[in-house]
């Protein structure tokens, strides 16, 4: 099947009986948009010891741990497969276990567990240092909040990163703030933010579940604060974010597209 979050979009394979070969070369194919069919990534539905567990392969076929736009995906399929009712379940991830909420309207909602922020570093855009905060979402980012106009970024070029901070590489996010919201305890009124964002192993995308939270903890974070919520505008459309003492949420739209089937041929030349 094709889906999409916010036009983040996947490729799924469903694999109930976890029988697929999923090589790196197959991934690729996948989501070349000339060659394949297409995506940002390939999302994987397994049933591991009575549970359902999201395999997700970025588009140059690694493996990352947590993906927010694919898990809302995932679970949108499981529900539309009939494999599960519609409302609460579990979804195993890389980075844990994570209960998503699905709604009539289509959009879910998914706990993307704790958030961290682990220090400060400096991201290099079109030639210039731009600082934010590393955030860890289960998946590595440095969000960074601007004043320059995010549209205005160069992404076809990596955003240069510290190698020895993110030994494995980093979702780079670029973000404005659109309204600051109201932190009055009696009547407390959200934020609302851009984004634009480099996801390793990609590129830039329409969007990334996980940048979003690390957007919102990043604008936080500058505040001083280690709570609250806001809208997220990204290429694809928008989100909304609330980040909590022990864990966050990300709510949003879940699109299936397509089905069909891949020609044996052409996956079997892959192997």
């Amino acid at each position: 099947m094709k889906g999409h979050g916010t036009e983040n979009d996947f490729v799924i394979l469903p694999d109930l009986d976890d029988q697929l070969d999923l090589t790196v070369a197959r991934v690729r194919a996948l989501c070349d948009r000339q060659r394949g069919l297409g995506a940002d990534g390939v999302l994987r539905v397994v049933r591991v010891e009575g549970k359902w567990f999201m395999d997700y392969r970025n588009a140059d076929g690694s493996i990352a741990e947590m993906c927010g736009n694919g898990l809302r995906v995932f679970a949108r399929y499981l529900v539309d497969a009939g494999h599960q009712p519609q409302g609460s379940f579990v979804v195993g991830t890389r980075a844990g276990d994570r209960t998503v909420i699905t709604h009539p309207d289509g959009s879910v909602t998914n706990d993307m567990g704790p958030v961290r922020v682990t220090g400060t570093s400096i991201a290099a855009v079109d030639g210039h240092g731009i600082g934010g905060f590393a955030v860890d979402v289960g998946n590595p980012h440095l969000a960074c909040v601007t004043d320059v106009d995010v549209d205005g970024f160069d992404l076809t070029v990596p955003p240069g990163f510290d190698p020895v901070f993110f030994p494995h590489g980093v979702n780079v996010e670029l973000i404005n703030v659109l309204d600051p919201g109201e932190t009055d305890a009696d009547s407390p009124r959200g934020g609302a933010l851009k984004m634009r964002v480099y996801e390793r192993g990609v590129g830039e995308t329409r969007s990334c579940g996980t940048g979003t939270v690390a957007s919102v903890a990043s604008w936080l974070a500058g505040q001083g604060r280690t709570t609250g919520s806001a809208t997220v505008d990204v290429l694809g459309g928008q989100v909304f974010v609330t980040i909590e003492p022990t864990t966050s949420t990300l709510t949003g739209p879940a699109v299936l597209v397509a089905r069909g089937e891949l020609d044996k041929s052409w996956w079997d030349a892959l192997a």
